[in-house]
């Protein structure tokens, strides 16, 4: 499910993932050193509950409105994007 809408032309994407129990990652979009798709995992890669990663997201949000926010269920954690985590 789309949450925000960025700009279409430059904005990044960040990916809240909901493992329905355990808690949520966040990823942030970018680019290894070779330009391959990569991700920037919020809180140090430790699942957060709900609610702090929505404030995550709302932060995310107020810094630069460009930004796409994903969000998906999957209890198992993947990303259907790819790219290696940071």
């Amino acid at each position: 499910m789309v949450i925000h809408k960025g700009d279409a032309d430059r904005g990044s994407l960040l990916l809240k993932i909901n493992l329905l129990g355990p808690g949520c990652q966040v990823l942030n979009q970018t680019r290894d050193i070779d330009g391959n798709l990569a991700w920037l995992a919020a809180n140090k890669g430790e699942l957060m509950e709900e609610r702090d990663a929505d404030e995550y997201i709302e932060r995310a949000i107020k810094r630069d409105p460009d930004v796409w926010v994903v969000e998906l269920e999957d209890r198992s954690g993947n990303n259907p994007f790819g790219g290696e985590i940071l």
